[in-house]
């Protein structure tokens, strides 16, 4: 029996990073590790912080289409694996209220004025349809409320 999205956000509950996958120039594939900052009370959004001069955005301005792959807890430790993949379309976000609200104190690390650092953006990555395993189970998730 699939999982649900209520399943699905329980396994990605601990999962920090994924890698952010585009279509970029030529028709290559690029992929970056991106931090969702433990913003991750996954509803079938994401939401990642960039800056506006990257090839990242450049990619995304071309084509929203993306894949975000998950993977955390499992390896030697004998815990089930969790891995992720989630179908979706990026959007860019300018509104500092919207910066405000998926702000947490470590992305100053990356972004040292905050906020107010200037090129800041904020990309929302709308799920369409996730896969997963877990090691033992797999299956797809078409992701409510989304037109496939």
């Amino acid at each position: 029996m699939a999982k649900t999205l209520e399943q699905l956000a329980e396994m990605m509950k601990d999962v920090d990073f994924a890698m952010l996958s585009t279509h970029s120039e030529g028709g290559t594939i690029a992929a970056r590790p991106m931090s969702n900052n433990r913003d991750v009370d996954y509803d079938g959004d994401n939401w990642f912080f960039a800056c506006e001069d990257t090839r990242l955005i450049a990619d995304l301005k071309a084509n929203a289409q993306v894949g975000l792959a998950f993977h955390g807890k499992g390896g030697l430790l004998g815990m089930k694996p969790v891995f992720v993949h989630v179908e979706g379309v990026a959007e860019l976000i300018h509104d500092k209220a919207a910066f405000e609200d998926h702000w947490t104190k470590g992305l100053s690390l990356w972004f040292k004025e905050g906020v107010d650092t200037p090129g800041l953006v904020l990309i929302k990555v709308h799920g369409v349809r996730a896969h997963y395993w877990d090691g033992e189970d797999q299956g797809e998730i078409v992701l409510e409320g989304v037109a496939v």
